[in-house]
C-alpha cells in the first residue's frame, strides 16, 4: 500500500470514530427515553405530560374553520344523495347550483343562486389544488362539489339524481374555486372563543 493511500485511510478512520461514538450515544439516549416494554402510553398520560411541560395543543393551520365549512357543505350535499334533478330546484329536488348553494347555506355561508352569479362572487377564490367541498365548474354553466381527482358530486342533469360522478375526457371541470369565509363569520368565531 502506498504511503499516500495509507495516510488517507488513517484520516478517514480517525474521522469515522467520533461519528460512530456520537451515533452510539444518540441511540442510548433514545433507548433510555423510550417507554419500557409492556407499558402503554394513554391519551391521558400524554395530556398530563404536556400539562407538566407547559405545552398547549394548538391548531396546526390558522385557516381550519374554512376547511371545516367546505367539508360540512360536502357532507350535507352527500345527505341529499338520490334526490332528483329539477331545473331551478333548491330542495328536495335540485339543479347543480341549487344543491351547491344549499350545501354551503347549511354550512353557514350564503352563496348566490346561479353558476354565473357564483363565478362573480367575491367569496370565491380560484385554486389549482382543490379539496373536498371546493367548487368544480364545468365551463360557466354547471357546478358541482369536488370530491377527489376524477370525481365531483352534485346534481348533473335532467333525468339523473344527486350523486357522485366520474369525469373524464370531454367532460371535466375547467376551473376550481375555494369559498372564503366571510369576514362577519370570522369575527363571530373570535368573539365566541373568548
Amino acid at each position: 500500500m502506498s504511503r499516500l493511500k495509507h495516510k488517507a485511510i488513517s484520516k478517514l478512520a480517525a474521522a469515522a470514530i467520533p461519528v460512530g461514538m456520537a451515533a452510539v450515544f444518540a441511540f442510548q439516549a433514545t433507548a433510555s427515553a423510550a417507554p419500557m416494554a409492556g407499558t402503554r402510553i394513554t391519551a391521558a398520560a400524554l395530556h398530563s405530560s404536556a400539562q407538566a411541560s407547559g405545552t398547549k395543543h394548538k391548531h396546526k393551520h390558522k385557516n381550519w374553520r374554512p376547511k371545516l365549512m367546505r367539508v360540512r357543505a360536502y357532507y350535507w350535499a352527500l345527505s341529499q344523495k338520490g334526490h332528483p334533478y329539477i331545473y331551478g330546484g333548491t330542495g328536495p329536488g335540485y339543479d347543480c347550483s341549487g344543491l351547491v348553494m344549499m350545501a354551503y347555506r347549511h354550512a353557514g355561508i350564503d352563496l348566490p343562486r346561479t353558476t354565473y352569479e357564483m363565478l362573480g362572487s367575491p367569496l370565491l377564490v380560484k385554486t389549482n389544488h382543490p379539496q373536498v367541498g371546493d367548487l368544480a365548474f364545468y365551463g360557466t354553466g354547471h357546478v358541482e362539489l369536488f370530491r377527489k381527482w376524477g370525481y365531483t358530486y352534485g346534481a348533473h342533469d335532467s333525468g339523473s339524481v344527486v350523486s357522485l360522478i366520474r369525469y373524464g375526457w370531454g367532460w371535466k371541470p375547467t376551473a376550481y374555486y375555494r369559498v372564503r369565509v366571510p369576514v362577519r363569520h370570522r369575527k363571530h368565531h373570535k368573539h365566541k372563543k373568548k
